[in-house]
């Protein structure tokens, strides 16, 4: 006679005694194959790290962890922008859950030609895609971007020369439409004293080195450019900047931050 198979216990749906709700329970750390389209026409494979996560009642003692990832491997092929909200509202649908958040982050490259020989480089730059799930959806696309900053107070106070330091210049901006990933690199190089580039010939790092030096910038006024730009970007209607300047004459870094909801006024 064939026997009955024993029923496993789901301990994670029993309940919860201490009536603590969390915010966040999920998985970290899921490598995954990115598909993207570029601004070009063309098409970007990369390697994402993948974060999802789901709200837990106080009530319930644990989520099903399988489940996260039997979603992103049902409906993540390929991995793609246009499917964070399905694979983020399926989370929560599958775990039942109040909110549900899906993060992608990966590195993304672009080439850029040195400003005065044209050499070519690739740059890579930290791109963070978060997707939300509650009673609406949300989207929030963060770039980090190295750059070059200036100190106009060196330059002001020293017979010759000024400081100078490397920089990375991160905005993270919800918005209407279709923003490229180059467009916001370009905001965030734009309000440096300097981008800065893979590849440079003599010709080229003289050249950035002037422009730099023609171009004096505190951490402040790194942040507030790259504000007034962003304001002016009608696709943009929320943003959190920063800019933290390694510096290059003192143990610490300066950092400036500024977060806006344009549409609050």
């Amino acid at each position: 006679m064939p026997t009955t198979p024993t029923a496993i216990p789901d301990v994670q749906s029993t309940a919860d005694l201490r009536k603590v709700a969390i915010d966040k329970v999920g998985v970290k750390q899921v490598m995954y194959p990115l598909t993207l389209k570029t601004k070009d026409g063309g098409q970007q494979t990369t390697i994402a790290t993948v974060n999802m996560y789901v709200s837990l009642p106080d009530h319930q003692k644990g989520t099903h962890m399988s489940r996260f990832l039997e979603v992103l491997n049902t409906y993540a092929k390929p991995l793609s922008p246009s499917c964070f909200g399905v694979v983020a509202r399926e989370i929560r649908e599958r775990l039942n859950a109040e909110e549900a958040h899906l993060e992608v982050s990966f590195p993304y490259f672009i080439e850029k030609k040195a400003p005065v020989t044209g050499a070519p480089g690739l740059m890579d730059y930290k791109v963070t895609f978060r997707a939300s799930c509650n009673s609406h959806d949300d989207f929030v696309m963060t770039v980090r971007a190295p750059a070059t900053s200036l100190c106009p107070c060196s330059k002001e106070i020293s017979d010759y020369g000024a400081h100078n330091q490397r920089c990375e210049i991160e905005a993270a901006v919800r918005f209407e439409g279709t923003m490229w990933i180059e467009d916001l690199v370009e905001h965030l190089e734009s309000s440096a004293s300097c981008e800065v580039y893979a590849v440079l010939k003599r010709p080229d790092e003289k050249f950035i080195t002037e422009k730099a030096f023609n171009n004096p910038k505190f951490v402040e006024d790194i942040v507030r450019d790259l504000a007034v730009a962003l304001n002016a970007d009608q696709r943009v209607h929320w943003y959190s900047i920063s800019s933290e300047n390694f510096e290059s004459i003192h143990n610490h870094s300066a950092y400036a931050q500024i977060t806006r909801d344009k549409r609050a006024g």
